[in-house]
């Protein structure tokens, strides 16, 4: 802050100088007892002396309290009544005990006492008068100071905390932006994994039977062209999500939290529990039969829930694809009164069923996805043969559908 303008003074504090100073002029000119000296114009000088330096007592509050006091100390010597510049020095010590250093307080404090003695000695009071009231008024004024002084702590450290609230706020919508695109990147894993996993098989199928059997090579490679599209489409659409706000630009903005699409992920990724069968058939195409059954009374779930379940069937179903090469796989979706269990059974085939589920980030992701549900994943082998999955939701506090 540039020196001039830390030394300008607040409109409230020149308009409370100026008061005192006219009030005190006004005083001292109409009510002029016998025994004072007549207040002249060195009277109005003195009485402007003492009064107008305290338009900077927030500023320099020691200081003030000097001049204040010298010139009340010297206004009452020339023998000028007191009038009402006694209160002058009394508030510029206010302003002392609020802001100063305690050393200066306890000396404005003595120099203070010793103007207001000096005040009731000239002005022949009692000396029991003089004393209490050299007392009393420094006493008064360091109270008041003392409250301001705690406002002003109590206001800092609420502007302190409000400032760290702000930014524990920042913090934690960047951190919220971060999740939202790790969320994305896993189901940009889980789709685009589904799908080129049938567009590696069929063009697989396609090369084997490319002379042997050309309409069925024809198929496959339109089985791949389809999946492989629509592939295509889901990562533009969750690249649109992540191209939103840049992630840079994010990290640095001024309010993170603006940087958060309304809508994460639009409404055709949203997927659900009943995109299970549209599921299934994809998958047909890659050799793969899929029994799928619902047993209990169906209802909307929360679409977190829905998500959760839809992305362990289909991670489920893929490994099967990919790591078992099993044909037949079953899936049961079980509404039970306070749990979602969701059931993946495959029949095993040439591969061995310990390479059923995978080892790598599919697994991770599943076992992730339950956790953030509160729920739970189980794998392995099957005595008979095969391999299973099976994940169980709690629905407690979602039994209306979220």
């Amino acid at each position: 802050m540039p020196a001039t303008q830390a030394l300008r003074p607040r409109p409230a504090h020149v308009a409370l100088a100026t008061g005192f100073a006219v009030a005190g002029c006004l005083a001292g000119a109409f009510y002029h007892p016998a025994p004072w000296r007549p207040f002249d114009l060195w009277a109005h000088l003195l009485t402007l002396l003492i009064a107008l330096p305290l338009a900077l007592r927030e500023n320099r509050p020691f200081a003030v309290l000097v001049v204040t006091a010298a010139g009340f100390a010297g206004y009452l010597l020339l023998g000028y009544q007191p009038s009402l510049n006694f209160w002058v020095p009394a508030v510029a010590f206010v302003s002392v005990a609020a802001r100063a250093a305690r050393a200066r307080i306890v000396c404005g404090a003595a120099l203070l006492t010793a103007v207001i003695a000096l005040s009731g000695v000239c002005g022949r009071l009692p000396w029991p008068v003089v004393a209490v009231q050299a007392l009393i008024v420094p006493a008064v004024a360091f109270a008041v100071g003392l409250t301001q002084r705690r406002l002003a702590a109590r206001n800092a450290e609420l502007r302190r905390l409000t400032a760290l609230l702000d930014r524990q706020q920042r913090q934690e919508a960047r951190r919220a932006v971060l999740d939202e695109r790790f969320r994305i990147a896993r189901e940009l894993h889980d789709t685009i994994s589904q799908h080129m996993t049938i567009v590696t098989l069929q063009t697989g199928v396609a090369e084997y039977l490319f002379h042997a059997d050309p309409p069925a090579a024809r198929t496959a490679l339109g089985t791949a062209a389809a999946a492989g599209r629509e592939s295509l489409d889901e990562l533009r659409r969750l690249l649109v999500v992540l191209r939103t706000h840049d992630l840079g630009g994010t990290l640095g903005a001024e309010d993170p939290a603006d940087a958060l699409p309304d809508d994460p992920l639009p409404d055709d990724l949203l997927a659900d529990i009943g995109r299970i069968p549209a599921l299934a058939e994809r998958l047909e195409a890659a050799g793969l039969h899929v029994e799928i059954r619902f047993t209990g009374e169906r209802r909307p779930l929360h679409p977190g829930l829905e998500l959760c379940a839809y992305r362990v069937v289909q991670e489920a179903l893929t490994n099967v694809v990919k790591h078992s090469g099993s044909t037949t796989a079953d899936v049961e979706v079980r509404y039970l009164d306070d749990e979602l269990r969701v059931t993946v059974v495959d029949q095993g085939g040439p591969l061995p069923a310990t390479t059923g589920g995978g080892s790598g980030h599919g697994l991770i992701g599943m076992r992730e996805r339950a956790k953030m549900w509160h729920g739970s994943l189980t794998t392995g082998a099957r005595p008979g043969g095969g391999y299973q999955v099976q994940l169980r939701l709690p629905l407690g506090q979602d039994r209306n559908g979220g």
